[in-house]
């Protein structure tokens, strides 16, 4: 091995700080090799006035965090996905009933989806938080279709209490990441990745 390539660091592992089969299917199908475990972190609130960024951030921060505390190297990858219209935070749904409240809210409606994506090196403790924001229209539901989809329980476990992968007809990107929409914005994450292991190389370098 020549010195140079010595000098490089390893990669390390990436822990994906996720239950979601979508975010899973989504880093695997980009040829990604992960593991996975989940934080199981209780998500607060979003705080009086917070963005919907901020408060996506916030939490992919606090998941990462979680996870980044029980293992001892690994680079972790923490996510939250929320949806914001006029001014209003929608996550994930608690119940049918809550499922008709954000959907009722939604309907015939511009609203963004909006993931925030934690990076965390555990060996060193860096993180790094960003977010991706993807520009969706939602077709105007009427009652008995609103119902109906509910009937399906596909509303389950989705922030929005929609998913745009599964191709329902009456949601619609207008500008922006439709893995984003899905749950993990890929092109974001890309970037963070080559961003981090440019700071990780520096480092190691410097260290020399």
């Amino acid at each position: 091995m020549s010195a140079s390539a010595s000098t490089q660091p390893a990669w390390p592992k990436i822990i994906l700080a996720s239950q979601s089969p979508r975010r899973k299917q989504l880093l695997a199908e980009a040829g990604y090799s992960f593991e996975v475990l989940a934080s199981g972190i209780k998500e607060p609130p979003p705080r009086p006035n917070e963005s919907p960024a901020a408060y996506a951030m916030r939490l992919a921060y606090l998941k990462a965090a979680a996870v980044a505390g029980r293992v001892s190297q690994g680079l972790v990858v923490g996510c939250d996905t929320v949806v914001e219209s006029e001014g209003a935070i929608f996550g994930t749904p608690v119940d049918r009933d809550d499922a008709r409240r954000i959907l009722t809210a939604l309907r015939g409606k511009l609203h963004r989806v909006i993931t925030g994506v934690c990076l965390w090196d555990v060996a060193t403790g860096r993180a790094t938080v960003r977010y991706a924001s993807t520009l969706l229209r939602m077709d105007h539901l009427s009652d008995a279709q609103l119902e109906e989809y509910l009937d399906s329980n596909e509303w389950q476990g989705k922030a929005g209490a929609f998913g745009y992968q599964d191709r329902l007809g009456w949601v619609h990107i207008v500008e922006g990441s439709e893995s984003n929409v899905v749950g993990l914005p890929l092109e974001l994450l890309a970037e963070m990745l080559c961003q981090m292991w440019k700071e990780l190389s520096d480092g190691n370098s410097a260290g020399q």
